[in-house]
């Protein structure tokens, strides 16, 4: 059996994490699969799988491996594209990450639309709240909303949200507005962290960076939980605006402290390999920037300033 073919019957058990999934997939028998990763191991004189009767890992070893299969992978389908035209015709398996919540609310729909539009190609969405590496994920493209370090990447800034503190009007009837940072440990604060302890609230005010770590009444590892808590009336949260712009428009949130606000962030559809990626990709990347730059929600003047 060639080694591009062994590759990819590594990538699918590692992937399905089982022989017989992975068989379903390749469209081969049990055993054929089983054959293919024993002579893979015995050729590269390492395990790369851990079975169990229940489950087969991927060891240390089989990690670094799965990692180069997939990038190797990926560019042999690359060059075969180009060579056979492909490159004209948008085809084969996309893949997108993007947050969670932006990814449901924004990234999704645009997807499904997209898709709908070129039949030939299909698409894996990996959602996570953490930055991934394209090749690691054997990924093509990500929607980041964050300064850029990565300069190996080429980006398309698609608009910018502001980190903006908010609680609905009945509350802040009740129990009076902050007028700095410091007297929200007067309020029942609703805090996102994927952490134990509550991170820091970073605001600006006259030129000077202030932080200030409200005293959470609830610590919670959703932004939604704090949203929908705030929207209830009962405390005052801090989301990106795109997440409560609904909220704001229809007065169920009001934003305080904006004069206290650090600088927005920049939402940059990004991906790899610039005017040399395939088809699909760059297809992709043209309908979602044209899509999101159009979204007013990702615009800074959607979430209004000053709703006295």
């Amino acid at each position: 059996m060639d080694r591009l073919t062994l590759m990819q019957t590594f990538v699918a058990v590692a992937e399905a994490e089982g022989f017989a999934p992975a068989a379903r997939r390749l469209g081969v028998s049990p055993p054929v699969v089983t054959r293919s990763i024993v002579a893979l191991e015995e050729h590269l004189g390492a395990r790369l799988l851990e079975r169990t009767t229940r489950r087969v890992r991927v060891t240390e070893a089989g990690l670094r491996y799965l990692n180069d299969c997939k990038r190797l992978l990926t560019e042999v389908e690359d060059v075969e594209a180009a060579v056979t035209g492909a490159h004209g015709k948008p085809r084969g398996l996309l893949g997108v990450t993007a947050s969670v919540m932006f990814g449901r609310l924004f990234v999704g729909p645009v997807l499904v639309d997209f898709l709908a539009k070129y039949p030939d190609v299909t698409a894996r969405a990996l959602l996570v709240d953490q930055v991934v590496d394209l090749i690691d994920e054997g990924l093509d493209v990500a929607v980041r909303i964050a300064h850029l370090t990565d300069s190996t990447l080429t980006a398309a800034k698609v608009g910018a949200v502001r980190r903006i503190t908010c609680a609905a009007p009945s509350y802040l009837k009740k129990q009076g507005t902050p007028k700095t940072p410091r007297e929200l440990a007067d309020h029942n604060c609703f805090v996102f962290s994927t952490e134990r302890a509550a991170p820091p609230w970073d605001y600006r005010h006259g030129g000077r960076s202030l932080s200030f770590r409200p005293p959470p009444k609830l610590l919670v590892n959703s932004s939604e939980v704090g949203i929908d808590a705030a929207v209830a009336g009962a405390g005052i949260t801090r989301a990106l605006s795109y997440m409560v712009a609904g909220h704001v428009q229809a007065g169920r949130l009001r934003v305080i402290l904006e004069d206290y606000e650090i600088e927005p962030l920049p939402i940059h559809v990004v991906y790899r390999e610039g005017r040399r990626a395939p088809a699909r990709v760059r297809a992709f990347v043209d309908f979602a920037v044209g899509r999101l730059r159009a979204d007013a929600a990702l615009g800074l003047s959607f979430v209004s300033r000053r709703q006295d």
